[in-house]
């Protein structure tokens, strides 16, 4: 094995060791940008805004295959399982993006 590739499957393992562990350690009180927008954003205040500016709130493009990095119905199985997922599909995502970079490079 390449040194390349010892070093993605060390990065890979670490990534699924922190995909398992997270839903374990993460706070479930909503900190950070979540907090401070709930503080900031008043549903009241911004529909009268919404309702003063002639607009009205717009939905998703797309609804989100895991809202809130779980799979509905699961509990923490369904957190681990949507943490493992993205972590494989971000994986895939980088080492074909990866892949298409070497071969340009290599054509030139």
């Amino acid at each position: 094995m390449s040194n390349n590739n010892s070093i993605l499957v060390a990065g890979l393992i670490v990534a699924l060791l922190i995909g398992l562990a997270a839903p374990f350690l993460a706070s479930g009180d909503p900190d950070g940008l979540e907090s401070a927008a709930e503080k900031i954003i008043n549903s009241d205040v911004l529909d009268a805004n919404l309702d003063e500016a002639g607009l009205e709130e717009e939905g998703t493009v797309a609804p989100s295959p895991m809202p809130d990095y779980a799979i509905p119905g699961m509990d923490k199985i369904g957190e681990i399982g949507a943490l493992i997922i993205g972590i494989l599909l971000i994986t895939l995502l980088s080492f074909g993006v990866g892949s298409i970079f070497k071969k340009s490079t290599s054509e030139n």
